[in-house]
């Protein structure tokens, strides 16, 4: 008998489903589904998407772009799997506080650690979104303005 694949979106609903109905289920095995190309190009279009500055290693999307999108997530697949990866330092940037008085340091990671950062981030939320209730709006705040739930409003088309 032989499984077939499961969507990112199917996995995320069920590992949501699973958590809603049994809170104090233990979820093993959630490393595959991270190392999963699927998840990480989601992850790494989530990361395009913010627009985001390079990180220490000064790549900026545009470099990965040009040398091969796949050919980058197949390498962090790889040092994922292996368990060779490791992150990388943020850089560091001050920006202004309180019309130039104060500064704030602002930690931006590398384009690489974002797309790890966001594969966690994709198979990690709809266990933790699971013990909300609901009337929480955490975080979300466009559930508050249109008085949704923040299950709903995950992205599982």
């Amino acid at each position: 008998m032989t499984n077939t694949p499961i969507s990112l979106q199917d996995l995320r609903r069920s590992l949501y489903v699973k958590a809603k109905a049994e809170p104090s289920w233990r979820f093993w095995r959630l490393y595959v589904h991270v190392c999963k190309m699927e998840t990480l190009r989601e992850a790494y279009q989530m990361a395009r998407s913010n627009h985001g500055a390079p990180g220490i290693d000064g790549v900026t999307f545009e470099v990965i772009e040009e040398s091969g999108a796949e050919s980058f997530l197949v390498q962090i697949r790889d040092e994922l799997v292996t368990n060779t990866y490791r992150p990388m330092p943020a850089r560091k940037k001050e920006i202004p506080k309180d019309w130039g008085t104060k500064v704030r340091t602002l930690s931006i990671p590398a384009i690489r650690d974002r797309v790890v950062q966001g594969a966690l981030k994709l198979t990690l939320e709809p266990i933790f979104e699971a013990d909300f209730l609901a009337g929480s709006f955490g975080i979300i705040p466009a559930c508050r303005a249109a008085s949704i739930s923040p299950v709903s409003a995950l992205r599982m088309d």
